[in-house]
């Protein structure tokens, strides 16, 4: 893997901001579509992988699968539930087969970002390194592909007791290095893709790991392997064929169960819980396993070949379904009245929202709150000229899918501006809009997990009309590719801040 380093540029085109998965979408859709534009990738961390470079706790693995994770333009040949020391093999291939590497630059945290209107760029301002030398980038237009939250700092509720406990306390997001839990009690709270995929890791390890959840999640058990991918790799048909049919079939698939899961969710529940009930008792699903929820209202993880339920079946690990009453020296005493006995507690309570990784927005050296700004297909935003930002989805659909749908519109974008002259680009709510009242950027009723109910307040507005709300894959895939740049909801200016003429209003699809 190439560790060839370059030295920082003074001005770029384009600036994107994160190395991981989003950033290095971005970085091979600019060198493929926007050849004639200098650009570089900043990066806090010390290398590339965002969220798999982070997050080292035991067991760590994707939640969805690498065909729909993984990037259109490089084949995952590897089980479709992946490690996190595979997926980041994967991405410095990605990286190195595609002569992205001199343009990233490691160990540069952002600390503000300014648009100068009478300079037409940004001024971005940092620290890099060890010694957090500062450092100051220009850029024409900056694209955060940052994610949306805090790597360094996971959420871990205030409860009563904590400072009490004599064990040892740790959130996974922060897996210290030193710890052994060989022959301890441990117990994890939690009931999302973490904890699940701590309790078979640990158990082995553990005199015993309890599962201590306040309400049930869903879980897709499912062997840990793609039938007709073995079977396509075995006929030799090539990696680049068999990556892009197994893509499409998981694809297909997911509308389907999405689709069923919308229209008839107590058949889905109960085809769910049946898959459940094949490793466990039914008692034991029924109390520990069987949430209130809809399927798919929260993101579903998939549980490769069962493991999370053989640990519990083995009896070296065990389920509580209870909240927290208050930390004791030696565990934790439950609302029911029980207690659990802990040497060490994981808290896998999930996220810190961050808003564009945490960095000062700043107009005209004047700080904009972000989420003021409406957000124009979760790419552009209101009052903010030149920026674009890359969120994947949530729910159903793998990150990566709207990476690339999201890069394609703003390599697009860029070539018609330069086409057209503009030097900067502002989206524009509807005249008959201007002074309504928006709602939060995601809709609690489809969105209700924890941490993003718990962040709404620093994300993006949205509008009244479809192009100003979050969609799911199935509509953008034809959506995005259409829009037409020429629209009214796009305000161009050329060099000297004239405004550049506007063609019919963006149709909404």
């Amino acid at each position: 893997m190439s560790s060839e380093k370059t030295k920082l540029p003074a001005h770029v085109d384009v600036l994107v901001l994160g190395a991981g998965i989003s950033g290095i979408g971005a970085a091979y859709e600019l060198r493929r579509q926007c050849p004639d534009l200098s650009f570089a990738v900043l990066e806090a961390f010390e290398s590339f992988g965002g969220t798999w470079l982070a997050h080292r706790y035991p067991g760590v693995r994707s939640d969805s699968d690498l065909f729909t994770y993984g990037f259109s333009f490089k084949p995952w040949t590897g089980r479709p539930i992946a490690s996190r020391d595979e997926i980041l093999q994967y991405l410095g291939e990605a990286i190195d087969e595609n002569g992205l590497g001199p343009h990233f630059h490691y160990g540069h945290h952002i600390l503000s970002a300014d648009w100068r209107s009478d300079e037409g760029n940004w001024r971005v301002e940092g620290v890099s390194g060890p010694e957090q030398t500062p450092f100051e980038i220009r850029c024409g237009f900056l694209w955060t592909c940052q994610g949306y939250y805090r790597h360094g700092q996971g959420y871990t509720p205030d409860w009563p007791g904590m400072d009490q406990f004599e064990g040892r306390i740790v959130h996974p997001q922060t897996w210290p290095e030193d710890i052994d839990l060989t022959g301890k009690k441990v117990v994890v709270i939690g009931s999302g893709a973490t904890a699940a995929t701590l309790i078979p890791s640990l158990a082995p390890v553990c005199e015993h790991v309890t599962m201590l959840q306040r309400s049930p999640t869903y879980f897709s058990p499912a062997p840990n392997r793609d039938p007709l991918a073995d079977t396509l790799r075995d006929l030799g048909v090539e990696p680049a064929i068999v990556h892009d049919i197994i893509r499409r079939k998981v694809v297909r698939d997911q509308q389907i169960m999405l689709t069923r899961a919308l229209e008839d969710p107590e058949a889905v529940k109960a085809a769910m819980l049946e898959m459940v009930e094949a490793y466990l008792p039914p008692e034991q699903v029924k109390a520990h396993f069987t949430p209130t929820y809809r399927p798919w209202q929260q993101r579903v993880a998939l549980v490769p070949n069962g493991d999370l339920f053989k640990a519990v079946r083995s009896g070296k690990a065990s389920m509580v379904t209870d909240r927290i009453e208050t930390f004791t020296p030696t565990g934790l005493r439950l609302v029911s009245g029980s207690e659990l006995a802990a040497d060490v507690i994981v808290t896998a309570t999930g996220f810190e929202m961050a808003a564009l990784g945490g960095m000062l927005l700043k107009i005209d050296g004047e700080p904009r709150n972000f989420a003021d700004s409406v957000s124009y297909r979760g790419i552009l935003h209101t009052g903010i000229p030149n920026m674009a930002r890359t969120l994947g989805y949530f729910r159903v659909s793998s990150w990566t899918l709207r990476v690339h749908l999201v890069s394609d519109f703003v390599c697009r974008l860029l070539n018609h501006m330069r086409a057209i002259g503009a030097s900067s680009v502002e989206v524009e709510v509807a005249p008959e809009d201007v002074g309504r009242e928006f709602k939060p950027g995601m809709d609690s009723e489809v969105f209700n997990a924890g941490y993003i109910l718990r962040g709404l307040h620093l994300m993006p507005k949205r509008g009244p009309r479809s192009e100003w709300q979050g969609r799911d894959y199935w509509a953008e895939q034809t959506d995005l590719p259409a829009v037409s740049l020429e629209g009214d909801v796009f305000g161009y200016r050329d060099a000297a801040g004239r405004p550049i003429g506007k063609g019919c209003r963006t149709e909404a699809h």
